[in-house]
């Protein structure tokens, strides 16, 4: 991350120095980084969100309106390695300043591990010029790190089985064992040999709940749930949130409370 961090200096050096000037519009390519910028970016600053609420980030795609805010942005955020291949064709044709918070990482669910994300948050402060404040959101971040760890630690059981694989980074970071039904797309199905093998997988594995999503469909999840006579619960990947529940004041920390919560009861963790 520190790399990440100086070719952020560097390319905010040659640019005129936006993060001096944080009173145009920021565009953050999906909610959890549009969430870090709202927390982060001044008083009245423009933070939009390219992904609609509720709708699945990964095959978004792009007006012709939202190429033109792009193209015309003070400051684009977004995750590269083809998670939104339409945002990352966008941003390649502007010429403003754009930054990649995965700088090369494969798995582009960092934010559900807070450590990781609060480097995250580091590196957008520092692209808005505006370092103390993301420090206090990173502080917040590695309290919610702490809560993880402590709640993890002692737990019956350590497999976690989830619908696609989101969840790499934090099973990595409090020792768990993610075990996927759908790969890296939560929209992608298993064949029936491929389902038959999972289901031998998680029977193995001795998991007693298979968490689906909310923002897919959850008939994989159910499927594998009944054949190894399991549970299903909820387990978010927070890549987007509908608006009833922003409006109902939830967000990236309660979210990850509740997530905490349900991995718990799922694991059975004292």
């Amino acid at each position: 991350m520190r790399v990440l961090l100086l070719a952020v200096v560097v390319a905010f050096a040659g640019c005129g120095g936006v993060g001096r000037d944080d009173s145009g519009s920021v565009i953050a390519a999906f909610y959890p980084l549009a969430w870090a910028a709202e927390r982060i970016a001044a008083d009245g600053t423009d933070v939009q969100n390219l992904t609609p609420p509720g709708a699945e980030p990964h095959d978004v795609e792009l007006s012709p309106r939202d190429i033109e805010t792009i193209r015309n942005a003070r400051l684009v955020i977004y995750a590269g390695g083809g998670f939104q291949p339409a945002v990352e064709d966008a941003v390649s044709e502007r010429e403003g300043p754009s930054v990649d918070v995965l700088d090369g990482e494969r798995d582009p669910h960092v934010w559900l591990a807070p450590v990781r994300f609060a480097d995250v948050a580091r590196t957008v402060g520092l692209a808005l010029g505006r370092p103390d404040q993301a420090e206090r959101l990173a502080g917040e971040l590695m309290r919610l790190d702490e809560s993880y760890r402590r709640g993890l630690e002692r737990c019956e059981r350590r497999a976690l089985v989830t619908s696609h694989a989101a969840f790499g980074h934090l099973a990595a970071r409090y020792g768990l064992k993610q075990l996927s039904l759908t790969g890296a797309s939560p929209e992608s199905e298993p064949g029936p040999r491929e389902l038959e093998r999972l289901i031998d997988d998680v029977r193995a594995s001795g998991a007693t709940t298979v968490f689906a999503e909310p923002l897919v469909s959850d008939r994989v999840a159910e499927t594998v749930a009944r054949a190894v006579e399991a549970e299903v619960a909820v387990l978010d990947p927070l890549e987007g949130l509908s608006k009833e529940r922003l409006a109902a004041g939830e967000d990236y920390l309660s979210v990850m409370r509740t997530n905490l919560a349900a991995l718990r009861e799922a694991l059975t963790c004292r």
